[in-house]
């Protein structure tokens, strides 16, 4: 005997809520996107065209869709007519995939996806999920839609703009000595601009001009062909100069879309080539990508930003102002690793933002160990008088003060050193072990005392017992939403270009991660109810009591 199965009956719709599982994705997304207030929505009110799809339920949609590792906008258009989960979001509509990817990369989705994130965070306070004691930050690359042959390198750039200066000005003065063209008024004698390359490009256009007059009033064949060998150099020349008019404009667009970046994509201007995990050449090629910062608490991702540079160093106080800004008020300790460690960093969380940072800098676990403490010809273990402001030597001698001096790097941060010189290295039995410096100078070192502050709070904080314990949670708390996002979610390359794009895209990627999250530790809660964890318990003693009574 067989169930009722006749496809040719009509049936009646129904609720495809009463088809999904009580604790489905589906509802948590629902209740995410229904929990923003309705002002949020206003911006997208319009009065002219068509009715448009609310964008609540575009965003539940596109949310649904990167939940089950679908990013295509093509396949999220079949989900709405596969899925009954989709249905159910979508109450039964169907936008285009071409409606759809016009959504997920609308400018005004950026602010829908940040009061997603603010008001998940607030729903996980409230459920007692994380804790507002500290944030833990780390970045990962993403590749872009871009093609990884389309690089544009400052360097080339740098050096085919100089061989091209070179070259104008040596055809420009050819041409003053040879009388060629009158001399023209020059903003700096180092280069020609492209303003003065366009008017050496019309003084001997005018010249060609003068020479094809001459040809057409020639009568005689001979004098003609005489006057066309005396045009080909002017022409020639003129040429090249239009030609140094465009490499220059090109040269200078190129670094315009540089910026302080030393290299962009043609496919994607905003993205920068970076070094890459999955190396596709196997040779340590760049690829060209976006580095993603995120913030998380209890492995839950509560804000992001996206960086088109390569290094965590220079993306920390963007990304803090970011947090504060956007998405909540910054918690007291901030945690990260040693590549976040930099003078500039501490001084933003010390003194910016008046918080704790649990950050290593790149020698801190060198110097814990037992051969950096006791080597005695590192400057960190001598012993410094603060009276005399000196440090004594391994050889027992005075390193005195000498001047201060300030080195400002590319980016504009100053850091104030100062120098100390030994009273004298000559005669001294552990010279050639304490320095390389010549026969007749002696060692110097230079102390950034802002610097080394920073460095004796760090090495307290994570000394304690409660820092050095919320220090070391980092790598279990950041790490692993990295790993959900490319392992478990397979969100590894971004299908969208330019950064306002694939801000919005990797947005609604980590808020699946969060939902995916979230809805395992809602069923597994379930699953360790405490009347499901009592059952258990007596399951358990009933079994040992039947195993001692067989045994008996």
């Amino acid at each position: 005997m067989f169930k009722n199965y006749t496809t040719n009956q009509v049936v009646l719709p129904l609720d495809f809520s009463f088809q999904l599982e009580k604790n489905d994705i589906a509802f948590a997304i629902d209740q995410l996107v229904e929990s923003i207030p309705e002002e949020r929505f206003i911006p997208f009110h319009h009065q002219m065209g068509p009715a448009s799809y609310h964008p609540k339920m575009m965003m539940k949609m596109i949310l649904c869709a990167y939940t089950q590792s679908v990013f295509s906008g093509r396949k999220i258009e079949a989900l709405t007519k596969d899925s009954i989960r989709m249905m159910w979001l979508t109450q039964s509509y169907q936008p285009s995939y071409r409606t759809i990817n016009r959504f997920r990369v609308d400018p005004l989705v950026n602010a829908l996806l940040r009061e997603c994130f603010v008001q998940f965070r607030s729903q996980l306070v409230k459920e007692q999920l994380i804790d507002e004691e500290a944030i833990f930050i780390d970045g990962t690359k993403i590749e872009a839609n871009a093609n990884k042959y389309t690089f544009v390198w400052r360097k080339s750039i740098d050096n085919f703009d100089k061989n091209l200066t070179e070259k104008s000005n040596f055809l420009y003065d050819e041409l003053l000595k040879n009388q060629i063209i009158p001399e023209i008024e020059r903003e700096s004698e180092k280069e020609l601009s492209v303003t003065e390359l366009g008017k050496i490009e019309e003084n001997l256009a005018h010249i060609v001009e003068k020479f094809t007059d001459k040809i057409e009033q020639a009568e005689d064949g001979i004098t003609r062909k005489s006057i066309r060998s005396k045009r080909k150099v002017p022409k020639k020349l003129r040429k090249l100069f239009k030609d140094f008019k465009e490499r220059k404009l090109a040269y200078q667009k190129h670094r315009q879309i540089l910026g302080q970046r030393n290299s962009y994509s043609r496919t994607d201007p905003d993205a920068t080539f970076m070094r890459m995990k999955d190396d596709h050449m196997k040779n340590g090629q760049l690829k060209a990508g976006y580095n993603l910062q995120i913030a998380t608490n209890s492995q839950y991702i509560l804000g992001y930003d996206l960086f088109s540079n390569p290094t965590d160093t220079r993306t920390l106080r963007p990304f803090l102002a970011t947090l504060k800004e956007r998405f909540f008020e910054l918690p007291t300790y901030i945690v990260a690793d040693a590549g976040y460690g930099g003078e500039e960093n501490y001084q933003a969380v010390l003194e910016d933002h008046e918080r704790t940072p649990l950050i290593t800098y790149a020698m801190y676990h060198k110097e814990q160990k037992k051969k950096c403490k006791q080597n005695p010809f590192l400057p960190a273990n001598w012993s410094y008088q603060e009276l005399d402001d000196t440090f004594l030597c391994p050889g027992g001698r005075k390193m005195t003060f000498r001047n201060y001096s300030i080195r400002t790097d590319k980016y504009g941060f100053k850091r104030y050193l100062k120098r100390y010189e030994c009273e004298d290295c000559s005669n001294c039995p552990l010279r050639s072990q304490c320095t390389k410096a010549k026969s007749n100078k002696n060692r110097e070192i230079q102390k950034n005392m802002n610097w080394e502050y920073f460095k004796a709070k760090i090495q307290q904080l994570l000394s304690e017992e409660e820092t050095g314990k919320l220090y070391r949670q980092r790598k279990i708390d950041v790490e692993p939403a990295f790993g959900h996002l490319k392992a478990c979610l397979g969100f590894t390359r971004f299908s969208v270009r330019g950064k306002q794009q694939t801000h919005n895209e990797i947005g609604f990627a980590l808020m699946a991660v969060n939902l995916r999250k979230y809805r395992i530790n809602k069923l597994s809660n379930k699953n360790n109810s405490p009347k499901k964890l009592k059952n258990r318990r007596l399951k358990i003693i009933f079994m040992i009591f039947g195993l001692l009574f067989y045994l008996s």
